[in-house]
């Protein structure tokens, strides 16, 4: 019975922070919808400067290791396609890879570690050191106030990244392409081109957007949750990292499958 116990509250527990998630988002959503026609809400200076936090500042670090992932894939792709004789299909590699599943996806994890430890780790101070509740003191919701210009930055700049790091990541392809596979750059970007479809770069960014608002829900959400005391803080950052990858990874899955199943064959 103690096993069975245990198993039942870690799934109620479970939902329960699933079930508050999405009442998080929900309630930034309609602040961002609703709050300047009520004058309140989102402030679009805070939205400014959280895109700039989130996304331009992150442009440096997304660059280089997206590039070289984006170089991994080309050897690696190599390697295999060279023991058949299909060298010219690395460009079709990589570029799959990347656009669906690689560019995202490292993206969210590199945005996670940036920005979503930061949300969590603001929230949790204004939590600590009580300004949470100077702002309702205010009449000021703090979730229309915080969470909201941070959920318009993250999905606005989580897509336009995704596309960043898709291109670094084929460019880094492209330089082993030239030096080691005998492609030119018109070649080699010709045959890039040739591979992608729409639709493979359209279930990119869906899943950038998404990964967008989990982050965004996961790091307020567990700054919102931080307990009282300086150490509180930290744990919450760490929390916030560690399951923000762990819903990134799921809705990835979820994402994928679905795409999987519904595309036409």
């Amino acid at each position: 019975m103690a096993i069975t116990d245990a198993v039942g509250r870690l799934a109620i527990d479970n939902f329960a922070y699933v079930g508050s998630l999405a009442r998080l988002t929900f309630r930034a959503a309609v602040a961002v919808v609703t709050g300047p026609r009520q004058g309140a809400g989102l402030r679009y200076r805070r939205a400014l400067h959280q895109a700039m936090a989130v996304g331009v500042e992150a442009i440096p670090i997304i660059s280089l290791i997206t590039f070289f992932v984006g170089v991994i894939l080309a050897l690696q792709s190599a390697h295999e396609l060279k023991r058949f004789g299909a060298m010219e299909f690395v460009p079709n590699a990589v570029a799959l890879s990347l656009t669906r599943e690689l560019g995202p996806l490292m993206t969210a994890i590199i945005v996670i570690g940036r920005s979503g430890s930061a949300f969590a780790a603001e929230i949790g101070t204004m939590k600590v050191s009580e300004e949470i509740d100077a702002l309702e003191t205010m009449a000021l919701d703090p979730v229309s106030f915080l969470v909201a210009p941070k959920l318009v930055a993250m999905l606005i700049m989580m897509p336009c990244l995704t596309m960043w790091s898709d291109f670094m990541g084929i460019a880094g392809g492209a330089v082993f392409g030239i030096l080691g596979a005998g492609f030119t750059i018109t070649s080699y970007f010709r045959a890039t081109l040739d591979s992608l479809l729409k639709e493979d770069i359209i279930t990119g960014l869906i899943k950038a957007f998404m990964f967008g608002m989990v982050i965004t829900a996961v790091g307020c959400q567990e700054g919102l949750m931080t307990g009282l005391g300086s150490e509180q803080v930290g744990r919450s950052t760490t929390t916030a990292v560690v399951k923000s990858i762990f819903v990134v990874i799921l809705v990835d899955l979820g994402f994928t499958a679905l795409f999987y199943f519904t595309s036409p064959s």
